[in-house]
C-alpha cells in the first residue's frame, strides 16, 4: 500500500495535521456530532466491560451472606461522612479561638479597658485608608479612641453612628500619631502616606539618632493613644548633606489585611485632647 511506503516521520506529520484539522472542525462547526454521538454508542460495550469487575464486586458485597456485617461497614460509612463535616466546623472554631485569644493577648495596661469590635468594611482608596466596626456610641465607643491589633497600633476612631464607627488608619496622609524610639526614647512622629504598608516619620534632623530596625512605640503624648503600644519599624533612611531632615520610611507592624477583629482601648474618661493633636490626626 502507498501509505505504509511513506517514512514514519511524514506519517507522524500527517496524522498530526489531520488531527489538528479534526479538533478545530469538531470545535468551530456541528459536522463531527452525530459522529461523536455514533461513535459513544460503539464505546458503551467497551465501558461496560470495563466496569464490569468493579459493578460484580459490588453486586457480590450487598448479596454477601453477612449481610449485617455490610450494612455495619455502610452505616460507618455513612457516620464518617457526617464527622468529618463536624470536624471542618471544629478546626474553623479553633482557628477562630485561636485568633481571638491571640488579639486579646495584648492586654490592656492598668486602668485601661478594652471592646472587641469586628470590622465590617475595608475601605483602602487611593490616599484613603479607613475601616468601619460594628460597634458605635451604644457600645462607648467615642471619637479619637485608639484602635489596636496584637501586632501594634492599627488607628483611631474619626467616625461615630449609633452602632457604626469609622477608623482612620495610621497609614492614612491625614493620620499622625506620637511615638518614641524604643532604644533610646526619642521622640518623633509617625505621618501616613496613603500608601498601604507605610509610613513616614518626618522633622527629624540629620543628627538624630534613629536606625534601620529602630522600634516605634507610642509615646502617650497628645491623649489618644496609651504608651508603650508598637507602632512601626524603620526600614529606610535617606541622608542629604544639603537637606535639613533625614527621610525615613517605617512599616506599620499591625496589618488589616488578616484582621477580622479589632480592640478598641480607652482609658477609664475619654480624653479631653482631640485626637492627632500631636500632628494633624484623624478626620
Amino acid at each position: 500500500m502507498v501509505f505504509n511506503q511513506i517514512t514514519p516521520l511524514h506519517r507522524f506529520f500527517f496524522l498530526l495535521v489531520f488531527s489538528v484539522a479534526l479538533m478545530i472542525v469538531d470545535h468551530r462547526s456541528p459536522l463531527l456530532v452525530s459522529a461523536r454521538a455514533a461513535g459513544s454508542v460503539i464505546n458503551r460495550p467497551f465501558q461496560f466491560v470495563i466496569n464490569l469487575p468493579a459493578a460484580t464486586r459490588e453486586w457480590l458485597d450487598a448479596h454477601y451472606r453477612d449481610g449485617t456485617l455490610y450494612r455495619k461497614y455502610k452505616a460507618l460509612q455513612a457516620k464518617q461522612a457526617v464527622l468529618e463535616a463536624h470536624l471542618q466546623r471544629y478546626e474553623a472554631l479553633q482557628a477562630e479561638n485561636r485568633r481571638l485569644s491571640r488579639l486579646l493577648s495584648a492586654s490592656p495596661r492598668p486602668g485601661e479597658r478594652v471592646l472587641l469590635a469586628e470590622v465590617v468594611e475595608i475601605g483602602l482608596e487611593p490616599f484613603t485608608h479607613r475601616i468601619g466596626l460594628n460597634l458605635g456610641v451604644e457600645s462607648g465607643v467615642y471619637s479619637g479612641q485608639a484602635v489596636i491589633l496584637p501586632e501594634g497600633v492599627l488607628g483611631q476612631v474619626s467616625g461615630l453612628g449609633f452602632k457604626h464607627s469609622v477608623v482612620t488608619l495610621i497609614t492614612d496622609p491625614s493620620h499622625a500619631i506620637p511615638v518614641q524610639i524604643q532604644r533610646n526614647g526619642l521622640r518623633t512622629i509617625v505621618q501616613g502616606l496613603g500608601v498601604s504598608g507605610q509610613v513616614s516619620v518626618p522633622f527629624l534632623s540629620a543628627q538624630a539618632d534613629i536606625r534601620k530596625g529602630d522600634l516605634l512605640v507610642t509615646s502617650g503624648l497628645g491623649g489618644g493613644f496609651p504608651a508603650g503600644y508598637k507602632v512601626a519599624q524603620v526600614q529606610e533612611i535617606v541622608t542629604d548633606s544639603t537637606a535639613e531632615f533625614l527621610t525615613v520610611r517605617a512599616s506599620p507592624l499591625a496589618d488589616i489585611k488578616f484582621a477580622g477583629e479589632v480592640l478598641l482601648l480607652s482609658s477609664n474618661a475619654p480624653p479631653s485632647v482631640p485626637p492627632g493633636s500631636a500632628g494633624r490626626g484623624a478626620r
